[in-house]
């Protein structure tokens, strides 16, 4: 009986503390709930106070130390209120490095970051060149701040901020800068000088840039540093610059020793470019004498003939020491005067190849064979225009390893191995000029652009003048070389916006010895080329043989018997006077044994015909020819749409620091 009261009464005791600890939970819950719907209003309301709040500076205050060696360890303690508009990571600050002195030359002034916190922890920032300065941003790129107030400070060191002068030292110091976009409510700076020195002046100015404004104080704390206090509120663009005079003596003035390394501080990217041009220059030079230098020229005797065995593109090949299109059109006037094809002009300048029925490959070079068989593998006409650019330049790609294989290193030499050690000289010094630049970025970006756009502009310019040079009076080529100026401006004007951003981002004397640099390697590209010494003789000759084509009538006396001047020998020497460049002066010697011809009928070729404007009989043959067709050739080798086409005298914002700041 006893038993079974015992069991029931603990029973009941059981339920009744199971139900008081369900009790007690539900109460733990509710608080809990309770706690976190509490919280969140906290929050919430923290939220939409700041959301109500102007981002601002609270309190601005530096702390700089002047060391005796000149340089300033200064510390920046900045409490801004961030309400998540503009100060969302954190905030950035701003220093200016380049400066002008009283000379009103550019210096550059040294900057090191040497911390950064964030309500007295260590917080991650990162630095950024300016046009004239620093930028450092404080905070995570992908970490938000909660709206709030956060005090950061900035500690740094600088140097060539202190002015020298005749009676006294001093220190004209920009402390907040003058390009904050918030507020300042209060800012304040105080002065360490070595030693405890006393000081013989000191002042400050507040306001925008340039205003005397009184609106602080100075004294002193209880160490004797001197302190500037602002008395009311700064608006954006406003700032607080101090002056602090000293004895002589206290601080050590530059050695000459530091004038030379400021100074070559100040002009870093100019001497490493100057250096680059000397280096450059220097070793281009060494080698053009290892072996670049022409044997000595022979004697220069006048021929009635090319050189036994050379094509007028083997004459040109060597003289040129290259190829280039006007050796293609010299071998198809040559195909032509040899009854392979036939050339007509119509009056747009458009020229026709007719390949002849009749046409003896035996007369032929062995480059212009495999022109036959390239241009005519499938038709017997073909169009010099840019729809046939493909066949043009496997044509032009024939030839041209043809007269490599036979020519090439058995006349002359490129030396084209001597251009890499040159390359690599240029790309040191690019990253050289780039490393010390004042905006490292866009150097990097515009060095590499201008050395491509450089290049090319030389390249347009170039065949500009050249195709100015052979337009004579084909008026149909006067419009394509108006279009050509008129395409190539843009280009230059480019060319002009690059160097001057490239200047501000290094300096003018800098981006002059930069075009130095780059022009140096296609220049001795050129000049390193040499003939040989069987390739000199050839030269020579090549040279007699130019005289004779170019000789002036009043002068012919000097050569002895010449050979009769007949249309057939004007005819099978006019593709060597194309090859030498001198096929207008080739001309004008047989102008009158041409209009004689034929009992004075002229005389007309079997091998042309043009209805070009510009075409006044066979007297502009040579130069219709030499002109046109090196044109039409080098236009129909480009494909359609492929040709395309930076006391008194102080004042607020004053002074070395500076800069100002923002959020981000």
């Amino acid at each position: 009986m006893c038993l079974a009261v015992f069991i029931v009464a603990e029973g009941r005791l059981m339920a009744h503390l199971k139900t008081k600890i369900q009790e007690k939970n539900r109460l733990s819950g509710r608080c809990r709930i309770g706690l976190a719907v509490f919280m969140a209003f906290v929050l919430l309301g923290t939220g939409i106070a700041f959301a109500g709040t102007a981002e601002r500076i609270l309190d601005f205050n530096s702390h700089i130390e002047v060391h005796e060696d000149g340089h300033l360890i200064v510390t920046e303690k900045i409490k801004v209120v961030a309400a998540g508009r503009q100060i969302k990571r954190g905030i950035y600050r701003d220093f200016p490095t380049i400066y002008k002195n009283r000379a009103g030359k550019k210096i550059r002034v040294g900057f090191k970051v040497l911390g950064v916190l964030k309500n007295e922890r260590p917080e991650a920032y990162h630095t950024q060149s300016r046009a004239n300065g620093m930028r450092v941003y404080i905070g995570r790129k992908n970490v938000f701040l909660p709206p709030g107030t956060y005090t950061y400070t900035i500690t740094y060191r600088t140097d060539r901020q202190l002015g020298f002068f005749k009676d006294h030292d001093e220190l004209y110091w920009n402390v907040t800068g003058n390009d904050w976009q918030f507020p300042i409510e209060k800012a304040g700076a105080t002065v360490l000088l070595p030693s405890r020195t006393d000081v013989i002046e000191a002042t400050a100015y507040t306001g925008r840039r340039g205003a005397k404004g009184e609106f602080f104080t100075q004294g002193y704390d209880e160490t004797g540093n001197v302190t500037f206090e602002t008395t009311r509120r700064l608006k954006p663009g406003e700032g607080l610059t101090i002056a602090v005079a000293w004895p002589k003596g206290v601080v050590t003035e530059p050695s000459l020793r530091d004038k030379l390394s400021f100074a070559a501080r100040d002009n870093a990217s100019a001497i490493a470019a100057l250096v680059g041009c000397i280096v450059l220059f220097v070793y281009y030079l060494m080698a053009w004498i290892k072996v670049g230098r022409d044997p000595q020229k022979g004697p220069i005797i006048p021929l009635f003939h090319p050189p036994e065995g050379l094509s007028p593109a083997a004459v040109r090949h060597i003289e040129k020491m290259g190829f280039d299109n006007k050796t293609f059109a010299a071998a198809l006037v040559d195909m032509a005067v040899k009854g392979a094809l036939t050339i007509s002009e119509d009056t747009d300048g458009i020229f026709t190849l007719e390949k002849k029925p009749d046409a003896d490959p035996a007369v032929l070079s062995k480059g212009e064979k495999k022109i036959l068989s390239s241009l005519f593998a499938s038709q017997n006409t073909f169009r010099l225009e840019k729809e046939n650019h493909e066949k043009v330049r496997a044509a032009i790609a024939v030839l041209k390893k043809i007269l490599n294989a036979d020519l090439g290193k058995v006349c002359f030499v490129r030396n084209t191995a001597y251009l890499i050690p040159g390359v690599a000289i240029t790309i040191v010094s690019l990253v050289a000029i780039v490393l010390t630049a004042r905006q490292i970025s866009t150097a990097a970006f515009m060095s590499v652009w201008l050395s491509i756009w450089t290049a090319g502009c030389t390249m347009l310019v170039s065949k500009v003048i050249g195709a100015f040079r052979q337009s004579g009076h084909r008026w149909t080529q006067k419009g394509g070389l108006l279009f050509m100026t008129l395409f190539s401006i843009p280009f230059l004007i480019g060319e002009v916006a690059g160097l001057w951003m490239f200047a501000q981002a290094v300096s003018l004397r800098a981006a002059v010895f930069f075009i130095g640099l780059i022009l140096l390697t296609p220049l001795f590209h050129h000049l390193l080329k040499a003939p040989t010494l069987y390739g000199r003789a050839i030269l020579d000759k090549i040279e007699g043989f130019r005289k004779y084509l170019s000789i002036a009538e009043a002068d012919r006396l000097e050569i002895l018997n010449p050979p009769e001047k007949t249309p057939a020998l004007f005819e099978k020497m006019l593709p060597y006077a194309m090859a030498l460049d001198v096929e207008n002066e080739w001309g004008k010697q047989f102008a009158d044994v041409l209009k004689r011809a034929n009992n004075g009928a002229g005389y007309r070729t079997r091998w042309y015909m043009s209805s070009s404007p510009g075409f006044t009989g066979m007297s502009s043959l040579s130069a219709s020819l030499g002109q046109g067709l090196a044109g039409a050739v080098s236009s129909a080798a480009v494909a359609p749409g492929s040709s395309s086409g930076f006391g008194g005298g102080g004042s607020s914002g004053g002074g070395g620091g500076g800069g100002g700041g923002g959020g981000w």
